[in-house]
């Protein structure tokens, strides 16, 4: 089960997952946070080391480097985001790998209550003997997407090693921001020159997704009437009694993502902040089609219009704006990518399965723009909380498909004539 890129992809992992590198939707830079530049120029002398060339650091934030071709062939992105969500603690992220993994429950060093049963999640029985990293209970571990640049950096270390292996020029890009849906600057397609591009940025062995939500985010701010409430009696107007109200008005036994799946979207509330004075509520929209998502957001407008109308003391406001789009609507047009991705997997005996993203990727955006970038498998699980965990030997698989999906698209000389 040994191959020769385990041992890399283990301490790549480990190395980067204990690096702090959590964006922040409220902060007002690009990137979010500062410490997302603890990966980014660790990932920039990294490349140089390893013989990249044209690296460098955009003054917004994304670490690019090419590795020149050998064959004339399209030019192929590899893309992964170096920041770990924000809804789960990310700080002090203590990785640890289980060697040869049993079958059994799966416990955590720093938290006894926490258990990782492939009862519960039945992809981990079929690990059985593989070496399985988590983190240590207290935080996530931040495969997402620190799997997918472990992924990048070994598959180009080792082509830039082993000049014999044909394919064609290659960019690559490392992102800040993916999670809170800044990845892609307006400036990054043009620096990126690629033909078409993937993103390192899925789970289980064999996904190749051309297909995600699209998205919307929402912010409400409620504005009410203060006063001592010794005073308050026909006075006070409670900004958070409103709050809650536009909350409990909303579908609650339905349109939540605790009580949708395939291809229902719905409307999460993902932060609540304030004080009986000012309330500031964060809502996120999804649905894979345009139509759902803009029932999505009237649905929510018109809950807010009817509280208002409750308490017109009041103040409230509801600003919708766009975030992502499907990148189906493009890819439908050419599924090139997916297609040279379906025959790499095939060639490795991968079952390639294309399942709709519950969620977005850089390649969303990029898509958008004019880079069509299906998102690939890198075997990352329950990500975004402590129980996140990935397989040393899925990450191998992954860079073997890395490495089959870039020979692969060297024979594609059709595609480059119709990008020149």
């Amino acid at each position: 089960m040994k191959n020769q890129f385990d041992k890399e992809l283990e301490d790549r992992l480990m190395r980067y997952a204990a690096i702090d590198s959590q964006s922040d939707s409220d902060a007002p830079t690009a990137p979010s946070t500062a410490i997302q530049f603890s990966m980014l120029n660790l990932l920039k002398r990294e490349l140089e080391d390893i013989g990249a060339q044209d690296v460098q650091l955009t003054d917004y934030g994304v670490v690019l480097a090419t590795i020149p071709g050998n064959v004339q062939a399209p030019t192929i992105g590899l893309l992964a985001h170096v920041d770990t969500a924000p809804q789960f603690n990310a700080s002090d992220v203590k990785p640890r790998v289980i060697k040869g993994y049993n079958g059994g429950d799966i416990t955590f060093p720093d938290d006894e209550t926490l258990v990782l049963s492939p009862t519960e999640f039945p992809y981990l029985e079929e690990k059985r003997g593989h070496d399985i990293i988590t983190a240590s209970g207290t935080t996530l571990l931040g495969a997402d997407d620190k799997a997918g640049i472990a992924i990048i950096m070994t598959a180009a270390r080792h082509m830039l090693r082993n000049p014999q292996i044909q394919h064609g020029p290659i960019r690559i890009a490392f992102t800040p921001d993916e999670e809170i849906g800044y990845g892609v600057d307006p400036r990054l397609p043009k620096d990126l020159n690629a033909d078409f591009a993937y993103t390192f940025d899925g789970g289980e062995v064999g996904q190749i997704e051309s297909e995600t939500f699209s998205a919307d985010g929402a912010e409400v701010k409620i504005s009410g009437v203060s006063i001592h409430p010794g005073l308050a009696k026909d006075k006070l107007v409670n900004a958070i009694h409103l709050a809650s109200k536009i909350v409990s008005t909303l579908p609650q036994a339905t349109l939540t993502p605790e009580t949708t799946h395939q291809r229902e979207g719905f409307i999460h509330v993902t932060e609540m902040n304030g004080s009986a004075a000012e309330m500031k509520l964060k809502f996120i929209i999804r649905d894979f089609e345009l139509e759902g998502l803009k029932a999505k957001g009237k649905l929510l407008l018109q809950v807010c219009e009817a509280v208002q109308l409750s308490e017109p003391r009041a103040s409230i406001s509801c600003h919708i704006s766009a975030q992502y789009r499907n990148m189906h609507y493009w890819l439908q047009s050419d599924m090139t990518p997916v297609s040279i991705a379906n025959k790499a997997a095939l060639n490795l005996k991968i079952q390639p399965t294309a399942i709709p993203i519950r969620g977005g990727t850089d390649g969303s955006r990029l898509t958008e723009m004019g880079i069509s970038t299906p998102n690939l498998f890198t075997g990352m699980q329950n990500i975004h909380g402590p129980l996140e965990w990935i397989s040393v030997q899925d990450m191998a698989v992954a860079t073997k498909f890395c490495l089959e999906l870039l020979s692969e698209a060297a024979k594609e000389i059709d595609v480059l004539e119709k990008h020149v």
